[in-house]
């Protein structure tokens, strides 16, 4: 005669491999900074994702921020470096956090444009939480199409 077995629909008994992903890069920060300690603020925080395209008048970089306020975001521009940081703050919860994926604190993205740009004619928008960052060549950089002269 067979037994009944109980089984249960907890999430937490179940195998994630993600989840053992996350315990390893985790780790591997752990050790990086004992070892050779913070090695600049970046190493603190956490990069959004963002998509670098380029037209022929400007680039274009979009940085995914979901929830963070405009009021929390720095854009500065050194030469040819564009940073983008600041904070997402976490909400107040009532209750026990079971399981946590979203980020949260400081982060830091940072892109190497290719060529020269114009500082003063930057622009930066915030919609549904994508930042939109446009960052004009100057005029030396764009592309110039030369006309062949025939005989």
């Amino acid at each position: 005669m067979a037994l009944p077995v109980l089984r249960t629909s907890d999430a937490v008994d179940r195998w994630n491999p993600f989840r053992e992903f996350e315990n390893l890069y985790s780790q591997m920060g752990q050790l990086m900074n004992s070892t050779f300690g913070q090695l600049d603020e970046t190493a603190a925080g956490w990069s959004p994702l963002a998509d670098l395209s380029e037209t022929e008048d400007a680039y274009l970089v979009e940085v995914d921020l979901p929830g963070v306020k405009q009021k929390d975001i720095d854009i500065e521009l050194h030469g040819n470096l564009l940073s983008v940081s600041g904070e997402l703050k976490e909400k107040e919860r009532e209750g026990l956090m079971r399981h946590r994926t979203r980020r949260v604190g400081q982060f830091r993205y940072r892109v190497q444009l290719p060529d020269a740009v114009d500082a003063d004619k930057v622009e930066a928008a915030l919609s549904d939480g994508v930042l939109t960052v446009t960052v004009p060549k100057i005029e030396t950089a764009k592309p110039k199409r030369i006309a062949i002269k025939g005989s």
